[in-house]
């Protein structure tokens, strides 16, 4: 129960970054929405592959790394397009290890293409959480 207990406040939380993504891509660019936009995205990026990771270990599949989940994720068909995933962990890589303004700049043009990915990686997750949850005999034997 321990796990599914995870899963659950690692969606939620999910959700809730993604909101917070959503709002701060509204704003108009200058360096601190620059900044909060960039560490957003660092959280949205985090929190989808460690909801990916606890998802997947409730169906008995592990993905112990960010590139492990995407795989999984794309397997599972929580997310149609792969490249963009792969794509956000380099983008998340650059900006996490090193900062430089101009890869700030780089990634903040890029980061409105990655929003919809991240909401559809929710929506999938979210769904297939609460197909494992239904109590119904069927799904029950599933989770154990």
């Amino acid at each position: 129960m321990a796990d599914t207990t995870k899963a659950e406040s690692l969606v939620k939380d999910f959700d809730a970054a993604l909101t917070r993504f959503a709002d701060v891509l509204r704003q108009p660019e200058n360096e601190f929405i620059r900044d909060a936009a960039i560490q957003r995205f660092e959280f949205c990026f985090e929190l989808g592959w460690k909801s990916v990771q606890a998802v997947a270990r409730l169906e008995g599949q592990e993905c112990p790394s960010p590139r492990m989940a995407i795989s999984t994720a794309w397997r599972n068909n929580w997310i149609t397009a792969e490249e963009l995933f792969l794509d956000m962990l380099e983008e998340r890589n650059r900006t996490s290890h090193t900062y430089r303004d101009s890869t700030a700049k780089q990634v903040f043009a890029n980061l409105p293409q990655y929003l919809p990915g991240l909401l559809s990686l929710h929506k999938s997750l979210s769904s297939r959480l609460s197909e494992l949850l239904d109590p119904t005999p069927e799904r029950k034997s599933h989770l154990n």
